[in-house]
């Protein structure tokens, strides 16, 4: 066989033809161009947008979360605080892996029902996905040693209120993000929270932190806020409320005491309410705040301020008297009545007795922009400055649209609407030498503004008139042994579709002690009793008495009047 040398092959003796050889150089070219377009541009020109995308997928802002500031009554007591928490979250591919068994345990120490986690870990395509939110430490261990695969925990914070739904109006609660939602808990949510802090850092694939790409930024945590409110008055307070409501079968209760000398409150209560640690008591009105959120027509217990007007003015004197009659009088085409036959009265007859007629004769001798002045002088239709959220202004209308009917209702608490704390605050200018306190919810560093409202002289002849109408003669059910007591009880009818009811009421009662050196102002309101009558003195006055009896012993006020006699004339007092 011939051998036949490499060269000498047909086909490599073939020839190419030229622009065959020219196109792939030109390709080959072609692609050694745009690879160095290419790096230019990457290495180049989108550098920086290639180093921040690089640190989009590996650098982590963290953010430093602050502690925020304790809540505690004005003797350090605490109200709300944050203790540590977990937060429970799955990647829901993952727990597919985890049996039956496992997952009705993890429902149960959720307190979820087992079909409703299970409908939440149905979509695979998610990676994450909370399961519950701010839980427990405890209950967290116990998650963990269940070893569910899948279910993650992560460390937050929550509020933990001691007090419960004793102290819940004032205090309020936070969202599952720590953040103030009612009461004090969102009035000083700014100075509770502080300012988090944050860290820059490098992650790797598995999220570990590599290193700190600059100086860590720290947390502030949030200041503490020390309240007026005094613990002890408030778990009396609350009691008191409680039991009444209970006794009475009311729709509410509320109360207020004041410091006559600071306007710190001291106790604020409501019934029904609920208890900020448990969410699922958070329910329509148990959240509203009585006392500050709800204004109602106030009835009697008006009626010393427009009697006080009256004595301010000169139109009256103490020995000024009103034939009130048989209890009917026909006035502007319309019949005020009065609970019984009075006859003839003084104004402290008139107040001691809670003639509706009385008031409408000395109204004849106000003029009702005079009314609307001191009323308005009197916070009346303002909202009170407390800085609590949610505060009504109630209403008083303009002094020009008043019919002579309605200057007469409104003398005797008909026609307007207040708050209980309005009225509470109001009632200072009796308790004090006719000034009126501001009232903070704030322990006090320093002496409290106040405004002038009747002069001294003045207030000290209706002080005297508000005992006497607390005495034998008056509402006997306010007196409390040991102590001289002033006040007024008030019964007012609720509109119902338009109209008076003659079936749902409140009642309230409003007063301070001790006379010979007020220490508190205390109001107190009932809302729809409908057992053991309905008339203030009958229903809020042994409220106001157990309140203010309890307060004064617990502050270690002196008694003013003989135990062995409960009943203290109101005109006996010196200088009067």
């Amino acid at each position: 066989m011939k051998r036949v040398p490499f060269f000498d092959n047909p086909v490599l003796r073939g020839q190419l033809p030229t622009w065959r050889a020219r196109l792939v150089l030109i390709l080959l070219f072609g692609g050694f161009t745009v690879l160095a377009g290419r790096a230019l541009f990457l290495q180049g020109l989108s550098t920086e947008f290639l180093q921040q995308q690089g640190e989009r997928r590996y650098e982590r802002t963290l953010t430093l979360a602050a502690t925020r500031g304790k809540i505690t009554d004005r003797n350090g007591a605490v109200l709300a605080s944050s203790v540590p928490a977990r937060a429970i979250w799955a990647i829901p591919e993952d727990v597919k892996q985890a049996t039956p068994s496992q997952i009705d345990s993890l429902a149960k120490l959720l307190e979820t029902p087992a079909a409703d986690l299970r409908r939440r870990l149905v979509d695979e395509d998610k990676n994450f996905v909370y399961l519950k939110r701010q839980v427990s430490m405890d209950v967290a261990d116990k998650i963990k040693q269940l070893g569910l695969p899948g279910v993650h925990q992560q460390p937050e914070t929550r509020r933990y209120y001691p007090d419960g739904d004793v102290m819940a109006h004032v205090v309020g609660f936070n969202s599952v993000e720590d953040q103030g939602q009612e009461g004090v808990e969102l009035t000083f949510n700014q100075q509770l929270s502080g300012r988090p802090g944050s860290r820059r850092v490098i992650k790797d694939r598995l999220g570990r932190v590599i290193e700190d790409v600059q100086a860590v930024t720290l947390p502030v945590d949030g200041r503490d806020l020390r309240l007026s409110i005094d613990t002890r008055l408030q778990y009396l307070v609350f009691k008191a409320l409680k039991d009444a409501m209970d006794k009475h079968q009311a729709k509410g209760a509320t109360a207020v005491v004041v410091d006559v000398h600071t306007g710190e409150i001291l106790a604020l209560a409501n019934v029904p309410t609920f208890d900020p640690n448990k969410r699922e008591t958070f329910h329509g009105s148990k959240l509203r705040n009585q006392a500050i959120t709800d204004t109602f027509e106030p009835g009697s217990i008006m009626k010393p301020f427009t009697a006080a007007l009256a004595l301010d003015l000169g139109r009256i004197t103490t020995s000024t008297l009103f034939e009130t009659g048989n209890g009917r009088f026909s006035y502007q085409g319309s019949t005020i009545s009065d609970v019984s036959r009075n006859g003839t009265l003084d104004v402290a007859g008139v107040l001691r007795k809670s003639s509706n007629i009385g008031m409408t004769m000395i109204s004849e001798k106000l003029e009702s922009r005079e009314m609307w002045d001191r009323f308005t002088e009197l916070g009346l239709g303002q909202a009170p400055q407390v800085g609590f959220p949610g505060a009504a202004p109630g209403r008083l209308r303009p002094w020009d649209r008043w019919r002579l009917i309605e200057k007469a209702t409104m003398a005797y608490g008909y026609g307007l609407s207040v708050s209980l704390l309005q009225v509470a605050r109001a009632y200072t200018v009796f308790a004090r030498n006719g000034d009126m306190v501001s009232l903070t919810l704030v322990k006090r560093d320093s002496d409290p503004t106040s405004v002038k409202i009747y002069t001294p002289k003045t207030t000290a002849m209706v002080r005297a008139m508000l005992e006497a109408a607390a005495g034998p003669e008056g509402t006997k059910a306010a007196q409390v042994q040991g102590y001289r007591v002033a006040g007024k009880s008030g019964t007012a009818r609720k509109i119902v579709d338009g109209k008076y009811s003659t079936q749902r009421y409140r009642s309230s009662y409003v007063g301070f002690a001790p006379v010979s050196d007020p220490k508190i102002v205390v109001a107190v309101s009932i809302d729809e009793p409908t057992i053991g009558g309905y008339y203030g003195g009958a229903i809020a006055a042994p409220v106001f008495s157990q309140i203010v009896g309890g307060s004064l012993r617990l502050m270690g006020v002196r008694p003013d009047a003989p135990f062995e006699s409960t009943i203290v004339a109101g005109i006996k007092e010196p200088g009067r």
